[in-house]
């Protein structure tokens, strides 16, 4: 039920714990070899600095490492090839690195299922054998029956580097359209296969990013978002500005598409497509950027002549839409409710003194509303976790869905008129666990458990609230084996992101669980900036407010500190994306806090984030260098720029892989050779490249068992861990 971000910076929280891997225990001899130093401190491969200086609004700034932008030259391969050789020796080198990869591999080996859906009267689900690099997807025509592969992506690379984007089914079951992606690459081609012969059509529509797809009830063809063809040399670095929404019609090429929407005068406004359950209208939302909130238009699709309309067109809040009963439109709002509510919108009188209220703004986040069993399901977060009520379509309350504990949901999609639905539950230590429910009695029965080698009574996750400097309070998730003492010896990470008005909530993992098994304790901050408290929350984060998610992050651990979980020389901070760039900052700005830093695919040059593929869309969150007062703020905790030589910095592995066109890898490579060059200190600084990989979605299963490997050898020998026997 997770609202899709179509040009944020998250993946999943789950990847985001193993989102860069690396392939040591694979390295040629020649890589494996004793990694020199210059007595207590690495000898890192050279990082020359050139004398280019910029100018902000009167201010001189040096940008010395800004050939290492230049991802494809000599140079900067000739830089990669020498670092990795570095960072995978000095990996390889660790002895408890094997036995932790075989303990990661052992736990992985498990089946995985993700949350089924029905349409055109057949079943369809992901499922993961255990160790497969990509999970596969089979149909079945009943709940009884025999799965059908229908797609196996495995079989699309020999490594598993191509994976499944997105899988839209058309209303009559005939057709599949689904997104592959390469490397991890955000662009996406789509194709269409027969679901009962399993062959693909003719149909391949490149260009696209940010985008699914909607079918016309006719199941004659969809709607998507696409760009114009890009530079095939400079493809995963230019700016991505001016998409258009078109319709494709099937067994026809590309390029007689029909345009629907485009904006020549908005470079910014990124369009989706939707189609209402009923096949009557399309839906037109209009985001820019990342920023919270939206345009709304529609088009009836009974008059092919009929134009798109707009319905919402003041960009004032968000608006989600739900669902429709006929020319009434529902949708999940932050207009005058910043932690959100359902209004309707009769199309045929829209103005706003003619909208109604269904459920109102509650003391909880509401997070996602679907329409099912003619009734509305209504999913939200208090203090962090799931919490979901159903109401009828008049907004009466019907009765809430009780789950197992502090856990997420996600799920509950469903017809109108149709009881049956399925939603998955998780916590830090429950394997997602599907469910079937049927709406009409509120009863769930267990549709697939999966078996992991473990025993989850043995672990115990408690929630925290802790004071940030100006008073806020902050929730905290804290996951370890029953029984520890807080002698403040633990070894623990601090995990946070803090942006883009996400929010993070209890999610299994195997790599935050072999963590716990070594002794570790596994901690989950809140900050603001995300949205488990709503937009307020979300905003008090952004752009000259983003100062409080740092302070946010470092009251969390002061508090694990003050409070005997851990000590400085234990504690280790772990973020990616908007979350790398938290740890950058803070490790920063507090290096005598922590004992080890794991950044990754992190935003860490923040004055020129923006030049680059969907970076601008950021500057809702961040601010922009252009401007004469986001510059200040922007500088004073610009990552790249607060390195400060003669400091001792914390032990830090900086990872990042070469095929990241959300966040591309020269901003890691800039922040560890000034990191590098800047270290007073014996912690080695270290740069992980991964290769064939992106920004973390995608990525196959033997390259995160790999990376977590890498990552926790590295906080072993550099937070001083003794493993259990």
């Amino acid at each position: 039920m997770s609202k899709w971000m179509p040009t944020g910076l998250l993946v999943s929280s789950m990847l985001l714990t193993t989102v860069h891997t690396s392939m040591a225990q694979a390295l040629p001899k020649e890589r494996r070899t004793d990694v020199k130093t210059t007595e207590s401190k690495l000898a890192y491969p050279e990082s020359k600095k050139t004398d280019q200086v910029d100018d902000y609004h009167g201010t001189k700034i040096a940008d010395p490492y800004r050939w290492l932008e230049d991802l494809d030259s000599a140079e900067t391969s000739a830089w990669v090839e020498a670092q990795n050789k570095l960072s995978f020796g000095y990996l390889a080198g660790i002895p408890e690195r094997n036995r932790i990869h075989a303990r990661l591999k052992k736990l992985w080996n498990y089946e995985r299922y993700a949350v089924p859906f029905r349409e055109g009267g057949r079943y369809f689900y992901f499922r993961n054998d255990g160790l497969q690099n990509q999970s596969v997807l089979f149909t079945m025509s009943s709940l009884t029956a025999s799965p059908r592969v229908l797609i196996d992506p495995n079989t699309l690379s020999a490594d598993g580097t191509v994976a499944l984007t997105s899988t839209v089914v058309s209303p009559d079951g005939k057709y599949l359209a689904y997104g592959v992606s390469a490397s991890g690459s955000d662009w996406q081609e789509w194709r269409i296969r027969d679901i009962e012969t399993g062959a693909d059509t003719s149909d391949i529509l490149k260009w696209i990013k940010f985008s699914s797809v909607s079918w016309t009830k006719d199941a004659k063809g969809f709607f998507y978002s696409r760009y114009d063809e890009p530079n095939a040399a400079t493809k995963m670095e230019d700016a991505n500005y001016f998409p258009k929404l078109c319709y494709h019609r099937i067994g026809t090429p590309q390029n007689e598409d029909a345009l629907v929407y485009e904006r020549k005068d908005q470079k910014e406004w990124s369009f989706g497509g939707s189609v209402t359950e009923d096949g009557a209208y399309l839906i037109v939302t209009i985001g820019q950027g990342t920023e919270n909130k939206s345009r709304v238009y529609f088009k009836p699709l009974a008059d092919p002549a009929a134009a798109i309309t707009p319905l919402l067109d003041d960009f004032d809040a968000d608006y989600t839409f739900v669902g429709n009963q006929g020319p009434v439109f529902l949708f999940r709002t932050t207009l005058d409710a910043p932690r959100g509510r359902v209004i309707a919108i009769d199309t045929r009188s829209p103005a706003r003194e003619n909208w109604k209220q269904i459920i109102p703004q509650a003391a909880e986040t509401l997070t996602d509303v679907t329409h099912v069993n003619n009734s509305l399901v209504a999913e939200f977060l208090k203090d962090a976790h799931s919490q979901v009520k159903v109401y009828g379509l008049d907004g009466a309350f019907i009765r809430e869905i009780e789950f197992p504990g502090l856990g997420s949901v996600s799920g509950f999609d469903g017809k109108p008129g149709e009881a049956e639905s399925f939603y998955s539950y998780t916590s830090f230590t429950t394997p997602a666990t599907i469910y079937r429910i049927d709406l009409s009695t509120g009863r769930s029965t267990v549709f697939r458990k999966p078996d992991v080698d473990f025993d989850p009574n043995r672990y115990e996750t408690s929630q925290v609230f802790y004071t940030s400097p100006d008073g806020t309070r902050v929730p905290m998730f804290i996951s370890h084996k029953k029984g520890l003492k807080r002698d403040g010896q633990n070894p623990t990470i601090l995990y946070g992101y803090g942006g883009f008005n996400i929010s993070l909530t209890p999610e299994f993992s195997v790599v935050s669980l072999v963590w716990m098994e070594m002794g570790g304790i596994y901690a989950v901050a809140n900050l603001r900036g995300g949205g488990e408290y709503g937009e307020a929350w979300h905003e008090a984060g952004t752009k000259a407010k983003k100062q409080n998610v740092f302070d946010d992050f470092i009251a969390g651990a002061k508090f694990l500190i003050g409070n005997k979980y851990t000590s400085p020389a234990r504690l280790a901070i772990s973020g990616g994306s908007n979350g790398g760039l938290l740890v950058g900052a803070c490790l920063l700005q507090r290096p005598d806090l922590f004992g080890a830093a794991l950044p990754a695919v992190g935003v860490m040059d923040m004055l020129r984030f923006h030049k680059f593929t969907i970076g601008w869309a950021w500057v809702s969150d961040y601010g922009s260098a252009d401007n004469s007062a986001d510059f200040k703020s922007l500088l004073a905790y610009s990552p790249l720029h607060n390195v400060r030589p003669g400091v001792k910095y914390p032990a830090t592995l900086v990872t990042t892989a070469d095929h990241d066109d959300r966040v591309v890898p020269s901003h890691s490579f800039k922040f560890a050779a000034a990191l590098q060059a800047a270290q007073a200190g014996p912690a080695p600084i270290l740069i992980r490249i991964e290769v064939k990989a992106g920004h973390g979605a995608g990525k196959p299963t033997s390259k995160r068992i790999d990376e977590a490997a890498d990552r926790y050898a590295f906080l072993v020998r550099e937070l001083g861990m003794t493993l259990p026997k």
